[in-house]
């Protein structure tokens, strides 16, 4: 079982990046993703998720209007398009699977079964 982050990099604000999150040895079908980040010195912070169930997407309130989730379970990955980048979107990203979610804690982490690596984004000019 894994998930592969990818897709990090350097981006200058006012620019774009595209996450992805591949998985591997489990049915992507069968999980929700959400997109997590820590910034140095900082607490994990959930980004953004996307249902199995129904394709509903959800976004912190740091990213709405600027990132959008969205998946292909036929190529097993799901991606993060991150645009109008700002400085504090400077953080390592993790895409992390979960089976059940709850809505009421969408983002903490004791429901996510898997985990990927993370992928570094730096956010500057």
């Amino acid at each position: 079982v894994q998930l592969q982050a990818s897709g990090g990099g350097l981006g200058q604000p006012g620019g774009s990046l595209s996450l992805s999150c591949t998985a591997s040895g489990f049915s992507l079908d069968e999980y929700a993703i959400g997109w997590f980040r820590q910034a140095p010195g900082k607490e994990r912070e959930g980004v953004s998720c996307i249902s199995n169930v129904d394709e509903r997407s959800y976004y912190a309130d740091s990213v709405k209007g600027r990132f959008t989730i969205s998946r292909d379970n036929d190529k097993h990955t799901v991606y993060l398009q991150m645009n109008s980048l700002k400085p504090e979107d400077t953080a390592v990203y993790y895409c992390a699977a979960a089976k059940w979610i709850i809505l009421s804690a969408l983002y903490s982490p004791r429901q996510y079964d898997y985990w990927g690596q993370g992928t570094l984004v730096t956010v500057s000019s």
